[in-house]
């Protein structure tokens, strides 16, 4: 399966395994979602399942709240991670609130699913990654694969969640590749990093579809002897930060990289963690490749994305570092 195929079946395996998850969005029924994730689950499951809603992200998040709360367990889509913005004040002071504001009484378990990330030609406004924007607010649990076989599982471990959960889906991993992935019932839990590349020389974590541009640099300078170790992280929050701990403890060395911008990116976050954690295993500064402080253009896509041809030399010079 590609990630589209694979994300599609995450939904029909929870939709007919728990009758309270419902659908909802702009275009999810009629049309299959605007990159037709949602294709042919209209047929399958109804009206009263599968939910065309008007144009308000505000809207579809706020009524996605209502249905948590009362005992449904929807998956609304947002078209576009850019889109997120209207729906802010539902999400931050609603839904990511309900479980401290009743004392743990209450939960809103609600999936959020989003296309984020530039590869598609999509302009500033159909491009950006706000991550870190979601990942500061306490309450929220935020995810991003990087390939079809997590994203299955993944998504199926973020619609029994108890709790809200943003689901960013790189759209430029949509359809590029495909590979196994199983039929019927898994679930990857929110709360473990996977080594996507092992490696003695340099750490070097990613998430979302920087994932395989980092896999591609590492096995590109491995030809000059070094040896570079990918730490896929899934899940953004809650973080895994012991799995890169342990890594950084091994290689002395570490490199980010993430498609948002440098400036109070998540990529800084994780610096600082391992900084406050293993400082005295670092032997060379912490490095970040990353999108530029600008607005997504439209025309320089691939020298604003932190592709090969940036995360190549960073390795080097972190590697050279004494």
């Amino acid at each position: 399966m590609n990630m589209v195929k694979a994300l599609n079946d995450a939904l029909r395996v929870e939709m007919r395994r728990d009758e309270r998850v419902v659908v909802l969005g702009e275009d999810v029924g009629k049309l299959g979602g605007v990159f037709r994730v949602t294709a042919g689950l209209l047929e399958e499951f109804g009206e009263d399942r599968v939910v065309d809603t008007p144009l308000s992200e505000a809207g579809i998040v706020g009524a996605a709240i209502g249905m948590a709360l009362y005992g449904l367990r929807p998956v609304s889509e947002l078209e576009f991670a850019d889109f997120v913005y209207p729906a802010m004040d539902q999400l931050v002071n609603e839904a990511a609130k309900y479980r401290y504001r009743s004392g743990g009484e209450f939960g809103c378990p609600l999936v959020v699913r989003t296309p984020m990330g530039g590869g598609i030609k999509g302009g500033l406004y159909h491009s950006q990654s706000p991550e870190s924007l979601l990942i500061h607010n306490a309450g929220l649990k935020v995810v991003c694969p990087s390939n079809p076989y997590d994203a299955k599982g993944l998504l199926i471990g973020a619609i029994r969640d108890p709790d809200p959960v943003l689901f960013f889906e790189p759209k430029r991993v949509y359809r590029a590749n495909e590979m196994e992935v199983p039929e019927g019932d898994y679930m990857i839990p929110l709360s473990q990093a996977k080594v996507a590349l092992a490696g003695t020389d340099i750490t070097l974590v990613s998430w979302g579809a920087m994932v395989e541009e980092s896999i591609a640099a590492a096995k590109e300078i491995h030809e000059q002897g070094l040896s570079v170790e990918v730490i896929d992280l899934r899940t953004l929050w809650p973080v895994d930060i012991q799995s890169v701990v342990q890594s950084v403890q091994k290689t002395g060395r570490l490199v980010i990289v993430h498609e948002a911008p440098k400036a109070c990116g998540f990529g800084a976050e994780i610096v600082a963690q391992i900084c406050e954690r293993v400082f005295l295993h670092l032997e060379a500064p912490p490095k970040r490749v990353t999108g530029w402080d600008t607005p997504f253009p439209y025309a320089l896509e691939n020298e604003y994305l932190p592709l090969r041809h940036r995360i190549v030399p960073a390795l080097i010079e972190t590697a050279r570092y004494s």
